[in-house]
């Protein structure tokens, strides 16, 4: 169940009307250093920067984070696949994708209240998304064409799916009950084997 603050609980039972926007933020690979960048990409109309777990974070607006699909809430571990469309047109935008490396870059999905008569922020926006980015193609539109950036993420959950490492050595198989179904896994794929007919 989401919980509510005491401000944005007055704002919605207001009933005066509600501005919200959308923040996308996400932390790809340096491919120089190896260290993890945060970019941020909002749909408001200037770039501004949120306070959100106590560190500053600067959002790039003006159309950088064109739309997103719906963010449907959930329980359990159901992996849940998200769409974000940005603009490549961006330099921001370009960074992420080609000049830094994304993939499985963690991300997050945060909602943003605002006051539609002053245009101040409500509270601090509440994160309604968290996983990685599953894959991140740039489409070259035709002549006349929008071009578009569709980024696909993969929830949290995705990572209940991958396999411990230890798990596939023979020094770690060979300990149940002397399994060795990974003998030779270091050689295989490079023994050249023959079927049904003699070796030149």
């Amino acid at each position: 169940m989401r919980s509510y603050t005491a401000p944005e609980i007055t704002y919605l039972q207001s009933r005066n009307g509600f501005v919200t926007r959308a923040l996308f933020w996400v932390q790809p690979r340096d491919r120089a250093t190896g260290n993890r960048v945060g970019l941020g990409f909002w749909t408001g109309e200037d770039d501004r920067s949120f306070t959100i777990g106590g560190v500053a974070r600067t959002y790039v607006g003006g159309g950088a984070l064109k739309a997103l699909d719906a963010v449907v809430m959930q329980t359990g571990v159901v992996i849940r696949m998200q769409r974000v469309s940005l603009s490549p047109l961006f330099d921001s935008v370009a960074q992420l994708l080609r000049g830094y490396d994304a993939w499985r870059a963690p991300a997050e999905i945060h909602r943003a209240f605002y006051n539609p008569l002053t245009g101040s922020l409500i509270d601090t926006p509440k994160r309604l998304w968290k996983g990685v980015i599953d894959s991140a193609p740039i489409q070259t539109p035709a002549i006349g064409g929008e071009s578009v950036a569709e980024v696909t993420l993969s929830s949290a959950a995705e990572a209940l799916t991958h396999g411990l490492t230890l798990t596939r050595s023979d020094a770690v198989q060979s300990q149940r009950g002397g399994d060795r179904f990974y003998r030779y896994k270091d050689v295989s794929g490079s023994v050249p084997v023959t079927w049904g007919e003699k070796r030149a």
